[in-house]
């Protein structure tokens, strides 16, 4: 029965999300899915973040305990999932609390900071892969030089065309692309929800 009552509850509101989705009819839009799905999700929600926050807790716990590689920093998961919680819980939320001022003045710039680092790692993956070892590197290299020159004043001096043939680079073969990929996405997540919705996938439920 552990495993059992899950099952029907993920199968069930699977089926439910899918009569929503593709009978458009009133009473699945609005009387079964709004009025009656809706406030049982929102009502879910809470409990979620919960075995969210008992689940991380756990995690870094273990890992302080073992000494895992890189223990220290759970600590720092700690000290800012307490500091967080405390200053939402005493000061609110509102606009000019301590809350908004710790979201503003120190999560958004680590936030930048992360994002910041990025264009390096970018940087660096691009440099090994538009190296022109094989025919399809070379294309990548070519396309990729192109589209950025584009994007820069002295593209435009070069050549006037190069804004237009950068353009159809992104309007054709990288569109294709990505709608190939985005099918691909989406014929996988299909699998994977009925795979889940018929019982065969069950590791969410604790088991392998």
């Amino acid at each position: 029965m552990k495993k059992t009552i899950p099952l029907i509850i993920v199968i069930a509101g699977g089926i439910v999300w899918l009569l929503w989705v593709f009978i458009p009819h009133r009473v699945m839009a609005d009387d079964f899915y709004y009025k009656f799905y809706m406030p049982w999700a929102r009502a879910m929600a809470p409990f979620a973040i919960i075995l969210g926050v008992f689940s991380l807790s756990m995690m870094h716990t273990a890992k302080i305990k073992r000494r895992a590689p890189k223990w220290q920093y759970s600590y720092f998961f700690f000290a800012g999932f307490i500091a967080t919680s405390l200053a939402g819980f005493i000061g609110g939320t509102q606009k000019g609390g301590l809350y908004m001022w710790m979201f503003e003045n120190m999560a958004m710039p680590m936030s930048a900071t992360m994002f910041s680092l990025l264009a390096f790692y970018m940087a660096s993956a691009a440099y090994k892969a538009f190296r022109a070892r094989s025919a399809e590197a070379t294309v990548l290299l070519a396309a990729a030089i192109v589209v950025m020159l584009a994007q820069v004043p002295i593209g435009v001096k070069i050549s006037k065309y190069l804004p237009a043939i950068s353009q159809w680079i992104l309007d054709v073969p990288n569109l294709a692309a990505k709608r190939g990929i985005m099918l691909g996405v989406g014929l996988g997540s299909v699998a994977t929800t009925l795979k889940i919705m018929l019982g065969i996938e069950r590791s969410y439920l604790g088991g392998d």
